[in-house]
C-alpha cells in the first residue's frame, strides 16, 4: 500500500507542480509609444498579458489578453522578445512567459476594471521604470536592446 501511495504522490507532483505558460505583450502604437496597464492587485505598471488557455496558441492568447486588459486590437507581430522562465519572476506562481512585441490600434483603456486600474501609453523616456511589476523591466530592456532572449 505504501508503494501505491508513493506512486500516487509522484504522479500528482508531476501533474500539478508544473510551470504555467503565459504571455506578455509589448504593445506598440503607430507613434512608437508603448502601452502599459496598472494592475489592481499591486498598483504597479505592467505589460498586458496572462495565462495561455487550453487549446489556445501563444499569439492568440497575447491578442486576447491585450484586448481584455487594454482594449487594443493587434495589427501584427513585430517580433519575439524572449522567453522568461526564472522561478521567482512572478510572485504568485512559477510561470514561463513568452513575450512578444506587437503593433496595435485603438485607444488604451482599462477594459477589465476588476483587474486593471489604468491603461496608458508611454514614450521610451516616460516609462515608469521604477514602478514596473514582475520582471517587466527586463522584458522592456531586452526589447529596446533588440535582443531575443531565453532567460
Amino acid at each position: 500500500m505504501a508503494y501505491f501511495a508513493h506512486i500516487l504522490r509522484t504522479l500528482l507532483g508531476l501533474l500539478l507542480r508544473r510551470p504555467i505558460l503565459g504571455t506578455c505583450v509589448i504593445p506598440l502604437l503607430a507613434n512608437g509609444n508603448i502601452v502599459l496597464v496598472r494592475r489592481r492587485d499591486n498598483g504597479l505598471w505592467s505589460l498586458p498579458g496572462g495565462i495561455v488557455d487550453w487549446g489556445e496558441d501563444v499569439i492568440t492568447a497575447a491578442a486576447r489578453e491585450l484586448k481584455e486588459e487594454a482594449g487594443l486590437q493587434t495589427v501584427g507581430l513585430e517580433r519575439l522578445v524572449g522567453v522568461y522562465s526564472q522561478p521567482g519572476r512572478d510572485p504568485r506562481f512559477h510561470s514561463v512567459c513568452v513575450t512578444v512585441a506587437v503593433r496595435v490600434t485603438g485607444k488604451p483603456y482599462p477594459a477589465d476594471p476588476r483587474e486593471i486600474l489604468e491603461a496608458s501609453s508611454f514614450s521610451r523616456d516616460e516609462l515608469p521604470w521604477d514602478r514596473l511589476s514582475h520582471d517587466h523591466r527586463q522584458h522592456l530592456q531586452d526589447f529596446f536592446k533588440g535582443e531575443t532572449v531565453l532567460a
